[in-house]
């Protein structure tokens, strides 16, 4: 029984936010992990992969790692991805993807490595089934990843088919530079915020820092409302995954322990926002209003405010930040004391513009963007400085 046995996994994420995943995985009863660059291997019996797609924030992917082989060549790819056992997991009706990614590899051609597993994948199912599944990049039903390293291939199946950051009930209209929704949920963890704090993004764009918010604050399972690829597969348990499901429903809060504000002044980003809220049943759990931060007041004595200035996208260019970011730091120092303020930038002068000392600067990714979280303490009357010629 595949449920009795360990498996071999792989979750993808953000970089920068690998500790974060191996820590929600452990919080998701996952044991066995191992962190890495760019994600965390982990291993358990086959239902591991039904929770961890349901319920973790983070990943990116759930691969399920199917073999491993030493090579020298293509021929030795082809023939490794040849014995394993394809029939047993799909149909030959399901289409296929093929994506291989490498690292230290000395092959002259990963897209012929690519051809060669799709080849050994299909001759194999001819040998068993006598019909083979069709190609489709696109929008596959099951997704066959390789990974290459100097002296080893490893073959996985995609058990989550979109990624994991599509939740199911964000609309095709979106902002300019979207923040994907599992960083944003790394961005919460690292602030420290918990669900009894007020919280407020007062440069929402799209709504997903709050949203994210929200859905963590009234314990909602971020996959409940999407689909799998796992659900595709022979070896899938529909009863199991359903007990699965109805748990996590009955575990949500009917509402957030404390307010959530949002706030752009953008009225097309306000917009988007409200229909992601309402797709979602949590426009109730968010006040979210059309503003200026430069005009917005504390809704709160203290409380956490995660930004993501627009460093320019929005703005016309970047440049234009030049005078906000010293705006938004003499705001923060009238009128925000007692508030924890992050702030999440691709932009490296962000910190030394805004004119306070950061007590925090954590390094992270937004996909290929090298970005900082900064954390400042907004007390009355410290932590100003003078802010120093910054050079574009």
């Amino acid at each position: 029984m595949m449920d009795s046995t360990k498996q071999r996994f792989f979750s993808p994420c953000p970089r920068g936010l690998e500790g974060m995943l191996e820590e929600e995985l452990r919080g998701l009863s996952v044991d066995s992990t191992e962190r890495t660059e760019g994600g965390v291997a982990f291993q358990g019996p086959w239902h591991t992969l039904y929770r961890v797609n349901l319920e973790s924030r983070i990943a990116s992917r759930v691969l399920w790692e199917v073999g491993r082989a030493a090579y020298r060549s293509e021929a030795d790819i082809y023939r490794s991805a040849y014995v394993l056992a394809w029939p047993d997991w799909f149909e030959p009706s399901r289409t296929i993807k093929v994506k291989v990614s490498a690292r230290h590899c000395s092959l002259a051609s990963l897209d012929f490595v690519t051809l060669r597993i799709k080849d050994a994948v299909c001759d194999k199912f001819m040998a068993v089934r006598r019909r083979r599944p069709s190609v489709d990049t696109g929008s596959p039903d099951i997704r066959i990843d390789a990974f290459l390293d100097a002296a080893f291939v490893t073959f996985y199946l995609d058990t989550s088919g979109e990624p994991l950051f599509k939740r199911g009930y964000r609309l095709e209209e979106k902002v300019d530079a979207p923040l994907r929704e599992n960083l944003a949920a790394g961005l919460l963890r690292l602030t420290g915020w918990t669900p009894d704090q007020v919280l407020l993004d007062p440069m929402c764009g799209g709504g997903t820092i709050p949203l994210e918010a929200a859905l963590l604050a009234r314990r909602i399972a971020p996959g409940l409302m999407r689909s799998f690829a796992f659900e595709r597969l022979l070896l899938h348990d529909s009863k199991q995954w359903n007990r699965l499901r109805e748990g996590a429903r009955s575990r949500q809060l009917e509402a957030a322990p404390a307010p959530i504000y949002a706030s752009d002044r953008d009225e097309r980003a306000i917009r988007i926002a409200r229909r992601a809220f309402q797709g979602a049943g949590l426009a109730v759990d968010i006040r979210l209003k059309q503003a200026d931060f430069l005009t917005l007041d504390p809704p709160a004595a203290n409380g956490i405010m995660l930004v993501n200035p627009p460093y320019g996208v929005r703005l016309g260019q970047p440049e234009n930040m030049s005078a906000v970011y010293p705006e938004l730091g003499d705001r923060l120092k009238q009128r925000w004391a007692g508030w924890r303020v992050y702030m999440f930038s691709a932009d490296a002068r962000a910190h030394k513009l805004i004119g306070l000392a950061p007590s925090k600067r954590i390094p992270l990714f937004n996909g290929s963007l090298e970005c900082r979280l900064y954390e400042f303490k907004i007390v009355e009357g410290s932590m100003r400085r003078k802010p120093r010629p910054v050079h574009a």
